[in-house]
């Protein structure tokens, strides 16, 4: 029942960062400045998430760490929500906004790679072939016609990097500790270094000066973004990393759905060919340690 209950989050994560990527396209275009607007949404939700922690008396057990759980706790922020931030969108700043999404999708990759060392994961031989399919299908979904590697690919690719080792970081949390506290850590941490950031190059007053149509657009895509948190670390308490962050893949479908109903830009959706290749590399994923946990609970 865990593994069912993390493969639902897993999709509500999924289906949530679909809608979010879309939505916050509309919020950036109206603060121009990257790093101010993603340093305030990312208090919002960081204070959305302590006022959760509270409300639900979990404060204890933040008193009940061990040094090291304070360690992962720290490390998820510095490693997840502050650092790759500020790199993702300095690289975004000088790359290509596509070759920008295609290194950042294959994050699922990384944390497959990792997780079977760091975390005694398995993959079987259906799950190596439905990362290769759908690597393929994720590539194909919005191919890059003219591919040029520079600076700023180099660091999305370390930002991407980066989110696959605070995957494995935050795996180890969460065997100790609740989705919302980790979250708390991912998202509380992270904004006093990106508020660090803000203050060393001077956009400190940017972020305090938002008028009223901008804290509009930073509210709205902050409670996307605390959705999205709190039901990928849900998802990451009860189900594999690597299985996890393979249906998250899924939403970069949810948000081309979106641009075309909502747009009229039918031209987004990738072909038929290209959604089956996902679709195919999930499942075969999905279907062994489904299967096998299956068996298990009928024979017990």
């Amino acid at each position: 029942m865990k593994f069912n209950r993390g493969i639902l989050w897993a999709l509500g994560a999924a289906l949530i960062s679909g809608v979010s990527i879309y939505v916050n396209k509309f919020g950036v275009a109206q603060i121009s400045d990257p790093f101010v607007y993603t340093t305030v949404k990312n208090t919002v939700v960081a204070f959305g998430l302590l006022a959760a922690v509270l409300a639900l008396g979990q404060r204890q057990e933040l008193r009940t760490f061990t040094r090291r759980q304070w360690l992962l706790w720290l490390g998820v922020g510095l490693i997840g929500g502050g650092v790759p931030f500020l790199l993702f969108f300095q690289g975004l700043s000088i790359a290509s906004a596509a070759s920008a999404s295609l290194i950042q999708k294959t994050l699922f990759v990384w944390v497959a790679l990792l997780a079977v060392p760091l975390l005694g994961e398995k993959l079987g031989l259906w799950q190596v072939a439905g990362v290769t399919v759908l690597a393929i299908g994720v590539y194909f979904l919005q191919p890059i016609t003219n591919w040029a590697w520079g600076a700023g690919e180099t660091l999305i690719l370390i930002a991407t990097l980066l989110w696959a080792v605070e995957t494995i970081v935050a795996k180890k949390l969460l065997t100790g500790a609740s989705a919302r506290t980790a979250a708390l850590g991912r998202m509380g941490v992270g904004v006093l270094v990106m508020w660090g950031f803000l203050g060393l190059t001077g956009r400190t007053g940017a972020a305090l000066a938002l008028n009223s149509t901008q804290w509009f657009w930073v509210l709205v895509t902050a409670v996307f973004l605390m959705g999205y948190v709190w039901t990928w670390y849900s998802a990451l308490k009860l189900a594999p990393a690597s299985l996890v962050t393979t249906v998250l893949t899924l939403g970069a479908l949810i948000t081309l759905a979106l641009t075309a109903l909502l747009e009229n830009k039918w031209t987004v959706i990738p072909a038929l060919w290209v959604i089956a290749l996902m679709a195919i590399g999930v499942v075969a994923f999905l279907l062994p340690p489904f299967l096998h946990r299956r068996r298990m609970v009928e024979t017990s």
